[in-house]
């Protein structure tokens, strides 16, 4: 797609790709991470075949054992006949910029299941552990006819409340012995858990860990009448200990979410569509702030000089920016 086929092709391949054909489907999600002017384009046809999904979210610190745990999940999803879709979301590669496909490696006893379609993302530094093509990627599966999307993150530190901005369901994984560190991530985690899971429960700490959850949740006040209560489900994820549970409890919040006479999943969908045009929309005046940056007079460092020496000053260069911006996307139209 070296240049722009015409619209009945175009109209060819978004077919493909509903169809759910996972060759097509990769094309479209090679083209998005790697920012193909096509893939914009290609996402606006997409976009009316999406919704359908089911989005859970699995993050958490290294170590905690998440992959393994989502490597369960497909499993136990596919046995109740669901086609599952994973985005691992992996640390960028310090050479390449590339993922590094440890959790594809790691989840490869679902190779041969045309039900199961894994796909791996660089953070390329991402705030939030996230890469920008992670709510991309998730659409092209929504439409591929995927029922369930587990996007596992990176899990560091204060990143893993990026995660709950695309997920109907977010599940931590923690595991014995955090102590301090379930402490110092508190406020975090009791924003984006609708799931604790204690993976490892095999290990000495276990009951210490729950309790410390417990305590957390006990700080956070009393939920209102109705509210969610955020369950702990206890795991030992190679043994296939609790992956049961997990997937009853995901399930119960779905149940949750649609229960009759309520607005939480249209909330839910609120809020992830809200992330979605702030992100585009930043992504996009970003750029083109670069463009506009890069066009100034002398290029940037000239600018920056002058910034030094005072001879200007930043704030009529925002605003003299602001409008560049303004000329370079209406530019961008026009071609």
């Amino acid at each position: 797609m070296a240049t722009r086929p015409d619209n009945a092709r175009l109209d060819d391949f978004i077919a493909r790709v509903t169809s759910g054909e996972q060759r097509a489907g990769a094309r479209l999600m090679r083209l998005v991470d790697d920012r193909h002017p096509l893939a914009f384009e290609l996402l606006q046809r997409l976009y009316p075949h999406t919704g359908r999904a089911r989005v859970v979210g699995v993050t958490g610190n290294p170590g905690s054992g998440k992959s393994t745990l989502v490597d369960q999940l497909i499993r136990a999803y596919r046995e109740r006949g669901k086609t599952v879709a994973v985005v691992a979301v992996d640390p960028s590669s310090p050479f390449s910029g590339g993922a590094i496909l440890g959790d594809r490696i790691r989840m490869r006893d679902h190779a041969t299941d045309d039900g199961v379609f894994i796909r791996s993302l660089a953070t390329r530094g991402h705030l939030g552990g996230l890469s920008r093509s992670t709510n991309d990627v998730v659409t092209v599966l929504d439409a591929m006819g995927y029922d369930l999307v587990i996007v596992e993150t990176v899990g560091v530190g204060q990143d893993e409340i990026e995660v709950v901005k695309i997920a109907e369901t977010s599940v931590v994984v923690l595991i014995p012995g955090m102590g301090d560190d379930i402490q110092a991530i508190k406020a975090g985690i009791l924003e984006i858990a609708d799931i604790f899971c204690v993976n490892k429960a095999d290990r000495d700490g276990v009951d210490r860990t729950v309790k410390d959850i417990r305590g957390l949740q006990l700080l956070a006040g009393h939920l209102a009448e109705g509210e969610w209560e955020v369950p702990i489900v206890r795991t030992i994820a190679p043994q296939r200990y609790g992956i049961d549970r997990l997937v009853e409890t995901i399930d119960k919040h779905h149940e949750y979410l649609e229960a009759p006479d309520s607005e939480r999943q249209q909330g839910r969908a609120r809020a992830r569509e809200a992330h979605v045009l702030r992100s585009l929309t930043r992504d996009r005046l970003v750029a083109a702030m670069e463009r506009a940056l890069a066009g100034t007079d002398g290029g940037p460092e000239a600018l920056f000089d002058a910034l030094v020496a005072r001879t200007t000053d930043p704030y009529s260069e925002a605003d003299r920016l602001v409008r560049s911006v303004v000329e370079v996307l209406r530019g961008e139209e026009e071609e």
